[in-house]
C-alpha cells in the first residue's frame, strides 16, 4: 500500500492520542519506519499491526481501530484536495458508490502501484443498496466501513449505517480476493425519486423501436452480447478489421477479447450487469486462430503478422428490450503513427464525438503511457526483488563477516574507524582452549577422516559458545579457543567459560568419530587482562594477545584427555559451592616453571 495511507494513521494518532502513545505503538507493533512517505510502497500488513498494537496499548478493540483507520484517511486526502473528485462524481451518495472504480482508475497514472478494489451496487432503494466489495488484501472490512460513513458524513452530510452480510474468498490461480457484501443503511430517497423523474421522462418521449444494426453503425466498435456471454452482434467497422473465416455471431466473447479493466474480476454477465457504471478496457486478441484480416488488394492495411491489438474502451449499457449488452467503445489511438500498427484509419473512427480530433491533436487519454505505466511497475516488482536478494546476500556477508570480526567491533569499522581504533584491553577475561586428542592419519582416507570428526566437534562448540555468551576467537589444526568478557564485557567471564567447558565434556562424551573411534579432549582456562584488536587486511581476525593467552595455552597443554585445567587465578574468581574443585599440585609449565593448578569438576 502507498505511504499516505499510512500517513493518515499516523497524523490522527499523534494528533487524538500524542506523539508518546504513537512512539508505543510503534514499538509495540515492532515497526521499523518513524515516518512514512506519500509515494513510497510499503507492506501490506503495517496496517494490521498498527491497528493490533493501537488496540494493545489503548485497551480499546482492533475493529474499533481499523474502522478508525478508514474514517483517517477520508479526513485526511480532504486536507490534499482529492475531496474535489468525491463531490464532482454524482449529485448524490449512490451516485459516489457507482463511480468508485472510476475515481481509481484515473489515479493510476499517480499512483502507478495501487492495487485498487473493486466495488459495484446489487440493490438499490429508499432506504439505502447493497454493496459488494472485492479486494486483494485481507483483514480491511472494518477500514472500508470506517471510510463508507466518514465519506457519507463529509460530502452527503448523511448518517450511514454499515453491516456486513456476507464475507468469502476466491481464488484465481495464486492471487486469493475476499468478497465482502455489505448492507448500507441510509436515507436514499432522494435519489430514488430523482431516478424515477429520469425513468418516466424517458417513457414519456419513448422513440419508436430500430434495428439493432443501426446501433452497431452509429457505434462501428460496439459489441453486443447476451447473457450467456456470447456475441449477438459487433460494429461493422470492427467486423471489417477483423473479418474472420468464420462467423463472431454465437461465439464466446472470451474467445476474442481479453478483458483489461475493470482489473481482479472474471468477464461474466454478472459482473457486467453490476459494473455498467464502470469504464470498461477489452483488448482485441489478434492472436485468436479464428481472425484473419480482409485481403484489400488496393488497400493499405498491413497484414495480419504486423497489426498490433486494438484497445477499446467504453461503457457497458444493458438493453432490457433484447435482454442484451452492447459496449459502446471507440479505439484508443494515442497518435496518427498508431493507425497504420492496428490496421486502421481516421474515417473508421465515430463520426460523433470527437475521436478523429483527439487524434489529430495528438491528446486522447493516453493508454500507451498507462502501459508504459504498467511496464514500470512490473520493473519496480523485478527491482524490489532485487532488493530482496541484495538484502539477503548482505546479510550473508554480514554473517561471514561477524564469523571473523565481533559485531560492534565490524560496525566500527565500517563508521570508517581506523583498524588501530578498534586496539582496547581488557581488565579481565577468561580465555578456553580446548584440544581434541587422539587424532592422527597417515593416510588420505585417514585425513579425511579426521577432518570430518573435527568439523562434527567443533560446530557442536560454535553451537554452545552462541548459547552461554561466549565469544569463539579462532580454531587452529585440532585446538578451539574462546574467551568471555571481550569483546562484550562481562562480569560473569569466568562462570560463562566454566560452564561452556563442562557442556564441551558432556557432549564430547556421546561422540565418536567417523571411524567409530572415542573423540576425547582436553580443556585448559585462565583468567586475566589481555589487548585484543583486529589484525590484518586481507582475511582480518580479531584477535587476543598478553601473558593471559599464553598462560590459557598452557594450561590446556598440560591438561589431560577428558579433563578441565585450571589456574590459581582462574580458582580465586570460581564460586568453591557450585563446582568440585581438586588440587593438582605443581605443574611444569613451559616458560612459566612451576606453577599450582586445579581440576575442574561439576558436582
Amino acid at each position: 500500500m502507498y505511504g499516505m495511507l499510512l500517513e493518515s494513521v499516523q497524523h490522527f494518532v499523534q494528533l487524538e492520542y500524542g506523539e508518546q502513545i504513537w512512539y508505543r505503538v510503534l514499538e509495540q507493533a515492532n515497526c521499523k519506519y518513524i515516518c512514512f512517505e506519500t509515494h513510497k510502497v510499503y507492506p501490506d500488513n503495517i496496517m494490521a499491526s498498527l491497528a493490533a498494537a493501537c488496540a494493545e496499548v489503548t485497551s480499546a478493540s482492533y475493529d474499533s481501530f481499523m474502522n478508525f483507520f478508514g474514517r483517517c484517511f477520508v479526513r485526511y486526502f480532504s486536507t490534499l484536495g482529492y475531496d474535489v473528485t468525491v463531490k464532482a462524481t454524482g449529485r448524490f451518495f449512490t451516485d459516489f458508490l457507482q463511480s468508485v472504480d472510476n475515481i481509481h482508475s484515473q489515479f493510476c497514472f499517480t499512483y502507478p502501484k495501487m492495487k485498487s478494489p473493486s466495488i459495484y451496487l446489487t440493490d438499490i432503494d429508499a432506504s439505502g443498496c447493497i454493496l459488494v466489495y472485492r479486494s486483494g488484501r485481507q483483514g480491511f472490512t472494518q477500514y472500508v466501513m470506517g471510510q463508507l460513513q466518514q465519506i457519507a458524513k463529509d460530502f452527503y452530510n448523511l448518517q450511514v449505517k454499515v453491516r456486513v452480510l456476507d464475507k468469502a474468498s476466491s481464488a484465481a490461480g495464486s492471487k486469493c480476493s475476499v468478497i465482502v457484501t455489505y448492507r448500507l443503511d441510509f436515507d436514499n430517497r432522494p435519489y430514488m425519486q430523482y431516478k424515477a423523474k429520469r425513468t418516466s421522462f424517458n417513457e414519456i418521449k419513448r422513440f419508436s423501436p430500430f434495428p439493432c444494426s443501426l446501433l452497431l453503425e452509429l457505434f462501428p466498435f460496439g459489441i453486443i452480447i447476451n447473457p450467456d456471454m456470447k456475441i449477438m452482434g459487433v460494429g461493422e467497422k470492427l467486423a471489417e478489421i477483423w473479418s474472420s473465416k468464420e462467423t463472431f455471431l454465437s461465439k464466446s466473447v472470451g474467445c476474442y477479447f481479453k478483458l483489461r479493466r475493470p482489473k481482479g474480476i472474471t468477464f461474466s454477465w454478472k459482473n457486467t450487469r453490476n459494473l455498467q457504471s464502470v469504464m470498461f478496457e477489452l483488448e482485441c486478441n489478434r492472436g485468436s486462430g479464428n481472425f484473419i484480416s480482409r485481403e484489400h488488394p488496393d488497400s493499405n492495411r498491413s497484414s495480419p503478422s504486423e497489426l498490433k491489438n486494438v484497445l477499446l474502451k467504453g461503457q457497458m449499457k444493458f438493453i432490457s428490450d433484447i435482454n442484451a449488452i452492447i459496449f459502446l467503445c471507440s479505439p484508443i489511438i494515442n497518435d496518427l503513427d498508431e493507425l497504420p500498427e492496428q490496421g486502421l484509419f481516421l474515417n473508421d473512427l465515430n463520426q460523433h464525438g470527437l475521436s478523429k480530433e483527439m487524434v489529430l491533436a495528438g491528446w486522447q487519454h493516453n493508454s500507451k503511457l498507462e502501459i508504459m505505466f504498467d511496464k514500470e511497475a512490473q520493473r519496480s516488482d523485478e527491482l524490489e526483488k532485487s532488493y530482496e536478494l541484495l538484502d539477503t546476500w548482505k546479510r550473508r556477508g554480514d554473517d561471514l563477516l561477524y564469523s571473523m570480526i565481533p559485531k560492534t567491533v565490524a560496525d566500527r569499522l565500517r563508521t570508517g574507524d581506523s583498524p588501530l581504533s578498534t586496539c582496547e584491553s581488557f581488565e579481565a577475561v577468561t580465555i578456553l582452549f580446548c584440544e581434541l586428542v587422539g587424532l592422527s592419519s597417515d593416510t588420505l582416507e585417514g585425513a579425511m577422516q579426521v577432518v570430518a570428526t573435527m568439523n562434527t566437534v567443533f560446530s557442536c562448540f560454535d553451537s554452545l559458545v552462541d548459547k552461554y555468551g561466549v565469544y569463539k576467537v579462532e580454531t587452529v589444526g585440532q585446538i578451539y579457543m574462546a574467551v568471555s568478557g571481550a569483546p562484550e564485557r562481562s562480569t560473569n567471564h569466568v562462570e560463562n567459560i566454566v560452564t561452556l567447558a563442562l557442556e564441551m565434556i558432556r557432549q564430547v562424551g556421546g561422540m565418536k568419530g567417523s571411524d567409530g573411534a572415542k573423540v576425547d579432549i582436553r580443556i585448559g582456562i585462565h583468567s586475566g587482562p589481555v589487548v585484543a584488536g583486529v589484525v590484518g587486511i586481507k582475511v582480518p581476525r580479531y584477535c587476543f594477545f598478553g601473558d593471559t593467552v599464553n598462560t590459557a595455552s598452557r594450561m590446556q597443554s598440560t591438561s589431560w584427555p577428558g579433563m578441565i585445567n585450571i589456574s590459581v587465578d582462574t580458582k580465586k574468581l570460581l564460586c568453591s559451592e557450585k563446582y568440585k574443585i581438586e588440587n593438582r599440585g605443581k605443574v611444569k609449565v613451559k616458560g612459566k616453571g612451576e606453577m599450582e593448578t586445579f581440576w575442574l569438576f561439576v558436582l
